[in-house]
């Protein structure tokens, strides 16, 4: 007998068929876990970088250092915010989807 061949791949997705039906709920919750870590990253992020910003003042001799690192936090701060807007639009278009297969109308205003 030949043995299957496993590819390891470094996100394991199940084929559509093996899945069954979308639990909408399940999927909405999931995006919403996922926005609030982002927030979470950006609200992170952005103290870190206000905290480099003041330690440039405070630290004249390293200032450059710091201020580097003031715009690295920066930029995950911009980064985890995007994160987080494509998940809440993900979370959006999963709730829309569930009122769709209810049979229910959804209006988005």
């Amino acid at each position: 007998m030949e043995e299957e061949k496993h590819h390891h791949h470094l996100f394991h997705h199940k084929d559509k068929a093996e899945e069954g039906p979308i639990d909408y709920e399940k999927e909405t919750k999931h995006h919403k876990h996922l926005e609030r870590i982002g927030k979470l990253g950006t609200v992170a992020a952005g103290a870190y970088a206000l905290h480099e910003k003041h330690e440039a003042k405070k630290d004249p001799e390293h200032a450059h250092k710091h201020k580097i690192e003031e715009e690295i936090a920066a930029a995950a701060a911009v980064g985890a915010d995007g994160f987080a807007f494509h998940e809440h639009h993900e979370k959006k278009n999963a709730k829309k989807e569930e009122k769709k297969t209810e049979g229910g109308h959804h209006h988005l205003f």
